[in-house]
């Protein structure tokens, strides 16, 4: 039986590929796990239905026969777990592999998904610049201490991980602000990410998406 994943009907990101159901289809395309997308209105999230899936409305969600998940980091373990090549098979290196999972989803997106806020939503305020200037900053610290630890290296601890495929679909968050710009490590680490056939098939399917709801206005 093939998984179901949700997805928005009519992306907010303008068929760029940063909704999180885009890390759900990129890690089913690096195991060759073929699947189905179920797409929601916004107001079909809040509907009791879907809050069955996620009791927070939101997407991605996962089912697979009587297994039902939220959150895409979760969904993304369950996929690495279930199938191989995307956790290491060495127990220490697939323990540090899930730690740098971790790191992305609570160190790296926070400050990153502020800046998104800040920018969409505070522009206005007589505090945003002071504001701005707090959250690149943490963004910054973040950045560097990235940077420092991939060097030259192609991936975060040894080959392509889940925490590889997690932490560069979070930093794609930021193009177009320029702060990638300032640490090129990190820079040439989110293009090497965003080059693996894997991550081009589900950045198709996703945008595919996008276009058909603009088809339809």
């Amino acid at each position: 039986m093939k998984p179901v994943i949700t997805a928005f009907e009519a992306s907010p990101d303008g068929g760029q590929g940063l909704a999180r159901d885009m890390r759900v289809r990129w890690a089913l395309e690096e195991v060759g796990q073929s699947y189905d997308v179920r797409l929601l209105s916004f107001a079909a999230m809040k509907a009791p239905a879907h809050l069955r899936l996620h009791p927070f409305g939101q997407i991605p969600t996962y089912e697979e026969g009587d297994l039902q998940l939220f959150e895409s980091g979760a969904i993304v373990l369950h996929i690495a777990q279930k199938h191989r090549g995307l956790l290491p098979t060495e127990e220490n290196a697939r323990a540090r592999a899930i730690a740098w999972m971790f790191a992305a989803l609570n160190s790296v997106e926070p400050p990153i998904f502020d800046h998104d806020i800040a920018m969409i939503i505070d522009q206005d305020k007589s505090w945003h610049h002071d504001r701005m200037v707090v959250v690149e900053g943490r963004i910054r610290d973040r950045l560097r201490v990235l940077s420092h630890h991939l060097g030259d290296a192609d991936w975060l601890d040894g080959g392509f991980s889940a925490a590889d495929l997690l932490m560069v679909t979070v930093l794609r968050m930021l193009h177009g602000t320029g702060l990638l710009d300032e640490f090129p490590f990190v820079a040439r680490y989110v293009a090497r990410g965003e080059a693996r056939p894997a991550y081009l098939r589900a950045f198709d399917a996703q945008r595919a998406v996008f276009l058909a709801s603009q088809r339809q206005k």
